[in-house]
């Protein structure tokens, strides 16, 4: 048998096996990068108390979203673990449903400091309250909630409990947890989305203060969501999967195609708002359906 028949076959399987080891160092390198961004998302979206998770971590660091956006979604979901835990916990006691779903947004509320209901809000008062950019900006950075913004945090939180009560009364309270999660996490990435689609209306705002996310950052964070909507993947009807990320993608373009057109741009409360919008349209395209 001749060298070049002879080789192939060995020199083949080391070359494989050399890619898969090249491929399996590339992930665990990353690993601590990510798990660092994540914790810098924790600790930015919410107010869970977070210790320096490794070398890579700073929590003194102000945050650089141009890098760690990509981890929004995974911080999304770590945010909502303790909504999604206690109503599943509640799920398995006499408790009524509407009790559960009212004290899932209490715990939502409570572990982000309000933060994204506080955009919607400014958002609401902003573009419906002023008649020129200026004067929306204006608007929604004043901390004074006006009739616009009230009416818009009353109709959420209302929609909100009623979507979460529907779905803790259709599922099990586990798999309600997780659909709940998948939905957290899939808000964040559409975030991440319409922050780089569109420029930033505030040059001196908090979209622009900590840096913006490229389209590697996109990709990543809707790479990072996928594992979050299988649960959904495979405890929905397929009509059921396709809505509860259909609606959510449609509803966030059309946020920022509006905001476009209001403030000329996105902002730190246009992204809260998205958020919220899009955690209700995973919740209403999931139920539209049986």
């Amino acid at each position: 048998m001749s060298p070049e028949t002879d080789q192939p076959a060995d020199s083949g399987a080391k070359t494989g096996t050399n890619k898969t080891r090249d491929h399996f160092n590339r992930l665990t390198k990353g690993f601590p990068a990510l798990m660092a961004d994540t914790a810098a998302c924790i600790r930015f979206f919410s107010r869970l108390p977070l210790p320096k998770v490794n070398a890579q971590d700073n929590p003194a660091a102000a945050p650089d979203f141009a890098r760690i956006s990509r981890a929004a979604p995974i911080a999304g979901m770590a945010v909502a673990l303790p909504a999604a835990g206690l109503g599943m916990l509640l799920g398995y006691t006499a408790l009524p449903v509407l009790a559960i779903a009212a004290l899932i947004v209490v715990m939502l509320a409570v572990t982000t400091g309000a933060l994204h209901e506080d955009g919607l809000s400014d958002v609401a008062d902003g573009f419906f309250g002023g008649s020129t950019p200026p004067k929306r900006l204006e608007i929604m950075k004043d901390s004074r909630i006006g009739a616009f913004g009230a009416l818009a945090l009353v109709l959420s939180v209302v929609l909100k409990i009623a979507l979460l009560a529907e779905l803790w009364q259709r599922f099990d309270p586990a798999d309600a947890a997780l659909l709940l999660l998948g939905g957290e996490a899939a808000s964040r990435a559409f975030i991440v989305w319409q922050w780089q689609q569109h420029p930033l209306a505030r040059p001196d705002g908090l979209a622009a203060r900590f840096g913006k996310p490229d389209k590697t950052c996109v990709r990543q964070a809707f790479l990072f969501t996928v594992p979050f909507l299988l649960p959904a993947a495979f405890l929905l009807s397929l009509p059921g999967f396709l809505l509860a990320c259909l609606l959510p993608a449609a509803l966030a373009f059309g946020i920022g195609q509006l905001a476009d057109q209001k403030i000329g741009g996105v902002s730190g409360d246009i992204l809260g708002a998205i958020q919220q919008i899009c955690a209700l349209g995973f919740l209403l395209g999931m139920l539209m359906v049986p």
